[in-house]
Order: structure tokens, then sequence, then C-alpha cells
């Protein structure tokens, strides 16, 4: 039998004993870590968020659901809930062809930036370089923007402000949508210092 010393005391017990005792502290503490011995050192578990986030219900659709995340503030999801759907509303009234859910989409596609600038210093100078966008920044940023330009128009119900911002990037008008243009002109008047890319 194989002895091994474990615990403060110097205690002699069996590996096979000191395994199952590892085991079965794991199991009673759920989300910890052993740093010596059997002493415990509790920490957060991170998990993704994209693990975590369900569909939406009414659409069934993790855009809308994280469209309706980005909008909300303090923690109201309910209220970013109804201007949400409120805006699906609205654009269903004003957009007959399509169903809302499938104009978002579009809307969204829409402002999604192929490249972008960004700073990178080189021999003591910074240079603006153009670099391609992976598939969830584009995501994130399209949603950033729409959000940021509804939220930029004061003075009517934030549900109208979306359905107007969503209509419009759905066409390839508007705020988001010119913003998606600034920089996508940026990346080409920067095209010289292309070759920094990292």
């Amino acid at each position: 039998m194989r002895v091994a010393v474990f615990g403060s005391g110097g205690v002699a017990y069996p590996v096979e004993f000191r395994e199952r005792i590892r085991q079965a502290l794991a199991v009673a503490a759920g989300a910890a870590r052993f740093v010596t011995g059997i002493g415990l050192m509790a920490f957060k578990k991170f998990t993704h968020s994209s693990e975590q986030l369900a569909a939406d219900t009414r659409f069934n659709s993790m855009l809308v659901s994280k469209f309706i995340n980005a909008v909300m503030l303090d923690g109201k999801k309910s209220a970013a809930t109804r201007a949400v759907y409120g805006a699906m509303d609205i654009v269903s009234r004003r957009v007959k062809d399509e169903p809302p859910d499938k104009v978002f989409t579009q809307a969204i596609e829409n402002c999604k930036p192929n490249v972008e600038v960004r700073s990178k210093r080189v021999g003591g100078s910074n240079y603006q370089v153009p670099m391609p966008v992976n598939r969830r920044r584009q995501q994130a940023l399209a949603i950033r923007w729409m959000r940021d330009a509804a939220r930029a128009k004061k003075g009517r119900p934030m549900a109208d402000r979306l359905a107007q911002e969503i209509i419009d990037a759905y066409r390839g008008e508007g705020t988001a949508v010119t913003q998606r243009e600034n920089v996508h002109r940026m990346a080409e008047a920067n095209k010289a210092f292309s070759h920094f890319a990292w």
C-alpha cells in the first residue's frame, strides 16, 4: 500500500484514500479549485455569453435576443423587449412584403463592416492600418451602431426610433449605414499602410 503525507498535521494516509477525499471535496465544493493539500479557494466560473443566450420568445431568433440585450439599460430587460417588439410591430406595418424579423436581419447585414482601421505603432509613428473584421465583431458593430443611432434621435419613443433606423438600414440608408460607409472610406484612404497589418 502506498502511503503519502497529506494534510497540515503531517498525518500519513493511503494515496487511494487521498484521491477519494479530493473527489468528494471537488463534488461538494462545486466551482472550487485546490490550492495546496485540501485547502480550497473559490473562484468565479466564467461562461461565454453565447452559451447562455436564449432565442427570443416571439421570433425565436438569437439575433433579436442579442439586440434586446444591447438595447437594455440598467438591467431593465422587459422595457428593452417592449421597445424592440414595438419597433418590429411598426416595421411590419410599414414594410408589407417581408416579415419583420427578415427585415431586421437584412438591416443588420447592411450595417456590417468588412474592413476597419486599427491603430498600430511602428517606429515611433502611429498608423491607421486597415484590417478585415471577423464575423462576430461585424455583428457586434452593426448592432451597436444601430442602437446608438436610435438613441441619438431624441423626442420620440424608443420603439419609433428603432423602427425608423431598422427600415432605413434595410433600404441601405440611415445613420448606421453611413457609419459603415465612413469606416470603409477610411480603410480605403489608408490602404497604403495595409502591409503593417498583423
